[in-house]
């Protein structure tokens, strides 16, 4: 049986001269999803360097960040991942964190975040 609606904010992170990271233009920043239903959540990002780190984490209400998931994007391609349900896929300009089964205990907030390297 689903019950419980789940609510999940975005909120972006780092504005760092020519860096910058923000939820998608289609992306809505409350998601809201039944138990058992999958989610995408969607940033964008412009950087000048071609190593790129983008990460995700989220933030339980009074808790401290939680590290989801590292994806290497442009000339870096590795990945880490702290929770198997969670995927990531990154493009030159995007990322997108995704889940097939969400529940009731992900609610929380979600944030990307970029890391640029020097060329």
């Amino acid at each position: 049986m689903k019950r419980n609606l789940l609510i999940i904010l975005i909120i972006t992170s780092g504005v760092f001269g020519a860096e910058q990271i923000r939820p998608s233009e289609d992306q809505e920043t409350d998601v809201v999803r039944k138990e058992g239903e999958s989610v995408t959540l969607k940033c964008s990002y412009d950087s000048s360097s071609d190593y790129v780190s983008l990460y995700w984490y989220r933030q339980f209400p009074n808790r401290a960040l939680q590290y989801l998931l590292y994806r290497g994007a442009r000339s870096w391609s590795s990945s880490n991942t702290a929770d198997r349900r969670f995927e990531s896929t990154a493009t030159r300009i995007s990322t997108e964190l995704s889940t097939r089964e969400v529940r009731l205990e992900d609610t929380a907030l979600y944030y990307c975040a970029l890391q640029a390297g020097a060329q």
